[in-house]
C-alpha cells in the first residue's frame, strides 16, 4: 500500500503526491484521459500525433521540450494507448519547478505555438513510425488485422492507436486544435509527484503553475452501443470462429488466436491474466513446455490479456518451428485449452501464477518514476477507478481467483467459435494458413 495525498484543484486537475526521501529525485507523471478510443472513424491517429506535438514547444517555451530538462539531468518520455496519454519526467529535486512549468505551459498554452509547419512535420514523423513499426516490420500488421476482426468498424478499438494512414494524411491543423481543446485540459488530467518532496509545499507549487489554466469543456462520452461492445465473446456464427490469413515478408508461419474478454477490472479480467501466465509464463508453463520444449514444433509462444476500459481481448501467439505448420500449433493449443476447460488447473499451478503476478506488482514499486513506476501506478488507478490507492483491491483480485473460476473462464471465454484465428504466412504461401482462412483486411 502506497502512502499518498490527493487533492483536486478548482479547475478539475487531480493532484497526487507520494513522498519518498531515499533519493533526491522527483517523478512528475501526467496522465490525460484520452486515447485512440476517443477518436472517430475516419479521423484516427490524433491522440498519438499529439504525443509527438506536445514535445515541440509551447507559447512560453517555443522550442524542443527535451533540451532544458536533459540539461538539468532529467529522464523524459511519453506514450499513448487506446485509453490514455501520459508524459513523465524524473528530475533532480532541484529541477521540479522547471518540469512543472514546462508541463503547465504545454497544457495551458500549446496552441499558440502549434503551427502548420510543426503539425505537418510531426505528421510525417508519425507516418514514418507507422511504416517502421507496422508496415515494414515482420508480423507488424497482425495487430491491425486482429483489432479490425475482433471489433466492428464503429467500435473505438477497431483501429490501432497509431491511426490509419489515410486519416492521418487527411487531418487538418484546425481539427488538431479542436481535438486539443476538447481533451488536453486540467479537467481531464491527473498529475502525480512521487519522490523527494514535502506534500504541502509540493501541492502549493502545483497550484502556482496550474491554477490559472481553465478547466476546459466536459469530455464527450465515448458512444458504446450494445452492438459495439457486447457480447464479450465474438459471435462468428461458425464452429471455428473467424479464420484469416495475412501474407508477409516472414520466413516462419505464425498463428494468433484472439478472443473478446472482460474489460479492465471487470469480473474475470484478473483470471484471464492468470490463465495467460499459466499457459505461457515461463518454461514450465503448459504451452511453452509442450510446444517449444517437448514437441519442438514452435520457436516461441506467448499469451496476454489486453485489459482495456471498454472491452478486453486475449491473445495466444505461436511461431512455427522450421518444418512445421500453424495447424499443428492450433491443434496442440486447442487441446491445452480443452483440458483447462474440463479439468481446470491444479493448486500448484495457481500458486505459481499468483506468485509471479505478485512479483510483478512488487517490481512496479521499485522505482518512483518511468513507465509502470509508483507515480505511473498511482495515476493509472486514479484515472481508471478514481482511487490512487486501488492497488490493494487490484492485488486482491488475483489472490481471490479460484480454480473453479479459472476453469469456467477457459470454458466460456476461450471457445473455438468465439475466436479470431489469424495465420501470418510467407508471401505466396497462403495455402499454409489454417484451412478455410480468408484474406485479412488491413489498411
Amino acid at each position: 500500500m502506497l502512502d499518498y495525498t490527493k487533492q483536486t484543484l478548482d479547475n478539475g486537475l487531480d493532484v497526487v503526491v507520494h513522498e519518498d526521501h531515499r533519493c533526491p529525485i522527483v517523478a512528475v507523471n501526467l496522465w490525460y484521459h484520452v486515447g485512440s478510443k476517443n477518436e472517430q472513424p475516419g479521423r484516427t491517429g490524433l491522440a498519438h500525433l499529439f504525443e509527438h506535438l506536445m514535445f515541440e514547444g509551447s507559447a512560453h517555451h517555443d522550442s524542443g521540450y527535451f533540451s532544458p530538462l536533459q540539461q538539468a539531468g532529467a529522464a523524459i518520455n511519453g506514450s499513448t494507448s487506446c485509453d490514455r496519454t501520459n508524459y513523465w519526467e524524473v528530475v533532480p529535486a532541484s529541477a521540479l519547478d522547471l518540469a512543472l512549468w514546462l508541463e503547465s505551459d504545454r497544457m495551458g498554452y500549446l496552441l499558440p505555438a502549434l503551427t502548420g509547419t510543426k503539425f505537418e512535420n510531426q505528421r510525417d514523423v508519425v507516418l514514418n513510425e507507422r511504416r517502421q513499426q507496422y508496415e515494414n516490420r515482420p508480423y507488424g500488421m497482425a495487430l491491425m488485422a486482429l483489432m479490425a476482426a475482433l471489433f466492428p468498424p464503429s467500435h473505438p478499438y477497431h483501429w490501432t492507436t497509431i491511426g490509419e494512414t489515410v486519416d492521418l494524411e487527411a487531418a487538418t491543423l484546425e481539427e488538431a486544435h479542436a481535438f486539443f481543446r476538447t481533451f488536453y485540459h486540467p479537467g481531464n488530467a491527473s498529475l502525480t509527484l512521487a519522490g523527494d518532496v514535502e506534500t504541502g509545499p509540493a501541492l502549493a507549487r502545483v497550484r502556482h503553475h496550474f491554477d490559472e489554466i481553465p478547466a476546459g469543456p466536459p469530455i464527450p462520452p465515448v458512444v458504446v452501443g450494445a452492438e459495439r461492445v457486447t457480447p464479450v465473446t465474438l459471435a462468428s456464427g461458425t464452429p471455428d470462429g473467424i479464420r484469416l490469413v495475412l501474407e508477409d515478408r516472414v520466413e516462419l508461419p505464425r498463428i494468433y488466436l484472439a478472443w473478446r474478454t472482460p474489460r479492465l477490472f471487470a469480473q474475470g479480467d484478473a483470471g484471464m491474466d492468470i490463465l495467460a501466465e499459466m499457459l505461457t509464463g515461463g518454461k514450465t508453463s503448459r504451452l511453452y513446455r509442450t510446444l517449444v520444449h517437448e514437441r519442438r514444433i514452435a520457436t516461441d509462444v506467448s499469451a496476454a490479456q489486453g485489459s482495456r476500459e471498454l472491452a478486453g481481448w486475449f491473445c495466444i501467439t505461436a511461431t512455427a518451428a522450421p518444418g512445421h505448420e500453424v495447424d499443428e500449433l492450433e491443434q496442440v493449443i486447442g487441446e491445452a485449452l480443452a483440458d483447462l476447460a474440463t479439468a481446470g488447473p491444479d493448486a500448484r499451478e495457481i500458486e505459481r501464477c499468483r506468485t509471479q503476478v505478485e512479483a510483478q506488482f512488487v517490481y512496479s514499486l521499485q522505482s518512483v518514476g518511468g513507465f509502470h513506476g509508483r507515480s505511473d501506478q498511482l495515476n493509472a488507478y486514479n484515472v481508471y477507478t478514481g482511487d490512487p490507492g486501488f492497488m490493494a483491491q487490484d492485488r486482491a483480485r488475483y489472490r481471490e481467483t479460484t480454480a473453479d473460476q479459472l476453469r469456467e473462464l477457459a470454458a466460456t471465454q476461450l471457445t473455438a467459435s468465439g475466436r479470431v484465428a489469424l495465420s501470418v504466412v510467407p508471401h505466396g504461401a497462403a495455402d499454409r494458413a489454417l484451412p478455410g482462412s480468408t484474406v485479412a483486411g488491413v489498411s
